[in-house]
Parts: C-alpha cells; sequence; structure tokens
C-alpha cells in the first residue's frame, strides 16, 4: 500500500472535539437552511441522473456551500453567519441573513434576489424529491444564531473535511468534493470498476451518530465477517448497523491541529485503501 499523502500546510481547520456532540440544532439548522441553496439547482439547472445537479461546492475563503446557476449567477449559504448570498458575475446581488426569518420569508427573499440578479423568479422553487431530518424550521419557526459557536464550529468541521477529502480526491482518482443536501454530507466518489465504487466523506452527524465523523464506504457493501481482516489507522472503527463502513467520530479525534490532520488523514487513507481492495476482488 501506498503511504499517505500529507494536507498541505495551512489547509486544517483546527475543530474542538469536545463540542463534537453539542452540534445538534447548529447542524439541522444548517441542513434546512441548506434547501435554499440546492433548490437553485433544482430549479435552473438541468436534471441530473446522479443528483449532481442538487449538489453544492465548498467556498473555503468564507466557509460555505456555493453553487453556480444561469449566467453567472451564484447562490452560496455562509455556515458560521447562516448568511445567504446571490451574486451575478461575482458582484453582490442581495445578502440575506437567516437568524429571525422563517424559511418561508427566506423563500422569498431568495426568490426576489434571483430575479433581481436575471433569473425567472417563478422558476425557483423549494419543492424536493427527497425528505430532510425533522425540525421546527419546518414548521415555521425562525432560524436562530444565538452566538454564533455552534454554526462556527460547524463550519470548521467542514472546512477541514474539505481539506483531507480534497487530498484523498487525488490520491484514489475521486470525483471533486462536493456537499449533497440530502444527507448534507461533503464526499468524493472513487470509481474502482465498472459497479464499483467508493465514498469518502463526512456526515454532520445524523441518527447514527450525533457528532460529525468521517466515513469511507463501498458498494457493493462487503460483507461483515470479512472486516476483521481490515484493521484502520487513526482510531477509526467499522459500521457494520443497517449499512457498511469505516467511521471515524469526530469526539475521538486529537486535540492539537497537526495531531488532529495526521488522524484524518491515516484514517481516510487505510479506509479506502481497504475499500478499493475489497471491491478489487
Amino acid at each position: 500500500m501506498s503511504s499517505p499523502t500529507a494536507l498541505h500546510e495551512g489547509s486544517w481547520c483546527t475543530v474542538r472535539p469536545e463540542l463534537a456532540r453539542a452540534l445538534t440544532d447548529a447542524r439541522l439548522q444548517a441542513h434546512h437552511a441548506a434547501r435554499l441553496v440546492s433548490a437553485a439547482g433544482i430549479s435552473y439547472r438541468e436534471p441530473a441522473l446522479d443528483d449532481s445537479h442538487t449538489s453544492m461546492r465548498w467556498s473555503a475563503q468564507r466557509g460555505g456551500l456555493s453553487m453556480d446557476v444561469g449566467d453567472d449567477v451564484s447562490v452560496a449559504l455562509w455556515l458560521a453567519e447562516l448568511t445567504v448570498t446571490i451574486a451575478r458575475a461575482g458582484r453582490q446581488v442581495a445578502a440575506l441573513t437567516l437568524s429571525g426569518r422563517t424559511m418561508t420569508d427566506a423563500e422569498g427573499l431568495v426568490r426576489a434576489a434571483l430575479g433581481r440578479a436575471g433569473l425567472e423568479e417563478g422558476r425557483y422553487t423549494t419543492q424536493r424529491h427527497f425528505e430532510l431530518p425533522p425540525h421546527p424550521i419546518a414548521d415555521g419557526r425562525a432560524f436562530e444564531v444565538a452566538n454564533g459557536e455552534g454554526s462556527g464550529e460547524l463550519a470548521r468541521w467542514f472546512g477541514a473535511a474539505a481539506a483531507a477529502l480534497d487530498e484523498t480526491a487525488r490520491e484514489r482518482g475521486g470525483s471533486a468534493v462536493v456537499c449533497w443536501p440530502h444527507h448534507f454530507d461533503l464526499a468524493t466518489l472513487i470509481t474502482v470498476a465498472p459497479g464499483r465504487t467508493t465514498g469518502a466523506g463526512l456526515s454532520p452527524g445524523d441518527g447514527y451518530y450525533n457528532e460529525p465523523y468521517f466515513y469511507v464506504n463501498a458498494h457493493p457493501s462487503p460483507p461483515p465477517d470479512a472486516l476483521t481482516q481490515y484493521p484502520l489507522d487513526g482510531g477509526g472503527l467499522w459500521h457494520t448497523h443497517e449499512w457498511v463502513g469505516a467511521v471515524l467520530p469526530g469526539s475521538t479525534l486529537a486535540a492539537a491541529a497537526g495531531a488532529q490532520r495526521e488522524q484524518v488523514r491515516r484514517f481516510l487513507h487505510s479506509a479506502t485503501g481497504h475499500t478499493v481492495s475489497m471491491l478489487r476482488r
């Protein structure tokens, strides 16, 4: 097995593992807010069979999820501030702070801003073909960023993951790292052979782990009883409940930035190495 590629100096966003299990509300609010961005892809992009028209890219400069639609129009959600911006040809058309606004309010403001950016307002729809996890925001409660600590920490997790996953994608020949609105995960997909793929990503938390966690999975899934042959580096573990994959829970990361970076790097390198090997058999 080749040695893992080191992350570029300065690319790692240091996270606080002790806060990993305190990000639930920030994560759910951001997931629902991202619906405003993915809706632009549903409304204005050509539908893709793999749903990539709904995906968003990570913007490291300010810490947000964005996509391009129409003629030079971009829509972005900045996680730390929970703000949506619309720009055309690089010039900002609108900046909408979500805190204190309901989803209905936000939808109307985004729709109007897209119209000012030159797109057809009537095409913008937040109707979607996938479900989001329940949260009072879906029932009319306003967004709320109390002190920014949770949303800021969530942004750091995404930033750290983007750096690590970019390296994994380069090392393994994976796809561009994007955020999928369905599960709100940031991921790359590595094709080993036709119909045989392995995905590496970061989930900010879900029903399986109430904290951010790095994961590596495979399609087709390997038999769980074969996993003992493949020990994981970096403190990773094999998950076998309802899906099979390697997991590194965020709360188990080291405290220091350099140690965090190395731990995640070793986990992703070993886990993707194992899944690629299993898929080649």
